[in-house]
């Protein structure tokens, strides 16, 4: 069937177009969903909702300013993205910290004995406080810079210069 006549029906609110470009699109919008969220069922929640929301605002998508996959990714983007600054999003990564995940790898029969030789936990333990509290809430957490600077009660150039330092130095003991 030609997609523009489907992407008409579509608009014109036939569910038959529907069930169709769902099945066209579905698994690349949620696979780029989880790609934001890490989480499956998180990606399929969001990716029927961002469906939901194309078939409702369907009169807003025009074939002149790009292509409907293009449009819909947009919404779903934006929808991810949107899910990470959520509280609930926040609070459900609240208890995950950089102690948290060097155990992981210490402890998971999935990896074998070479990955450790890298040496993770030394890295990460090496690190100052100042550091670890930095890298925790920005790479970890997810917290914007903004939001990490609210949460250490510190000035966000703080955050920014700390930052940067701490890279670096995780840079120089990699030999990066």
């Amino acid at each position: 069937m030609n997609q523009e006549l489907l992407i008409l029906q579509f608009q014109q609110k036939d569910v038959k177009a529907y069930e169709k470009l769902y099945n066209m699109y579905c698994d690349s919008i949620s696979g780029v969903v989880n790609t934001i969220v890490k989480n499956d069922d998180v990606a399929q929640e969001i990716t029927q909702d961002v469906f939901i929301k194309a078939w409702n605002k369907s009169d807003t998508y025009s074939s002149k300013k790009g292509r409907f996959f293009t449009w819909i990714l947009n919404i779903a983007r934006n929808a991810a993205i949107d899910y990470t600054r959520s509280k609930k999003y926040k609070q459900s990564k609240q208890n995950l910290n950089a102690d948290f995940f060097v155990d992981i790898l210490e402890t998971s029969q999935s990896l074998d004995d070479s990955t450790d030789a890298i040496g993770l936990r030394e890295f990460v333990t090496k690190l100052g406080e100042k550091c670890k509290s930095v890298i925790e809430l920005l790479y970890f957490k997810g917290f914007t810079q903004k939001e990490a600077s609210e949460e250490l009660d510190i000035p966000i150039g703080t955050i920014k210069t700390r930052n940067r330092t701490c890279i670096g130095e995780l840079r120089t003991m990699l030999g990066v």
